[in-house]
């Protein structure tokens, strides 16, 4: 299994980014919460994995740390959440945020989620919450990914395109993605600022 990537950031589209390690270009889908940390396009990036083989396809997620990595390898063990729902769940909140939930028995934050209904919401609280004891005082509660600052970058013109498309791969409609986008948005927002304000707006 692939479990850790240490390259060159060829391109960031997301919720995809192109990684090339020793000539190899690897595409790897991240949640929200480990793409915002990202360095820019052309620096090198350490990215962890978790590596999925299906019959039809190879595809590789990253995280920004061990610890988000071991939050979407734990929601995808609960009954019906595959890994794109792991994704989006882990892109509308962090994994400190989602461990919250659980403790709290949060029921409308989570259904709030693209993908999670009410039953998923349910089955959800249901499993994790005796599974999540075990993180209780671990790193979990503080991930790196809490801990973002965002610097002044390039302005590009189709801002809204991009993001738009990054929350339809995270499973929002077309129609939701493209409004919350619109209520969000400020002149001078770039794609991950929109895309981080349209998700917390919807959570």
């Amino acid at each position: 299994m692939i479990g850790r990537l240490r390259g060159i950031l060829l391109e960031k589209q997301p919720p995809e980014v192109l990684l090339e390690v020793s000539g190899v270009g690897y595409e790897i889908q991240l949640p929200m919460s480990s793409f915002y940390p990202l360095p820019e396009i052309g620096q090198e990036a350490i990215i962890y994995t978790h590596f999925v083989v299906r019959e039809d396809a190879q595809l590789l997620y990253g995280f920004a740390d061990k610890h988000e990595r071991a939050m979407f390898r734990e929601l995808i063990k609960v009954n019906g959440v595959g890994p794109k729902l792991a994704l989006a769940i882990l892109s509308g909140m962090s994994a400190n945020q989602f461990v919250q939930c659980i403790h709290h028995d949060a029921l409308s934050a989570l259904v709030k989620l693209p993908g999670v209904g009410k039953k998923t919401a349910e089955r959800l609280l249901v499993e994790m919450k005796d599974r999540l004891k075990n993180w209780v005082g671990s790193d979990l509660l503080t991930p790196e990914s809490e801990k973002i600052v965002f610097e002044n970058s390039v302005i590009k013109d189709n801002a809204k395109q991009e993001a738009t498309s990054a929350l339809v791969a995270l499973g929002y409609k077309p129609a939701v993605a493209e409004k919350v986008i619109q209520q969000v948005y400020q002149d001078g927002m770039d794609c991950e600022l929109l895309i981080r304000r349209s998700l917390k707006s919807m959570v």
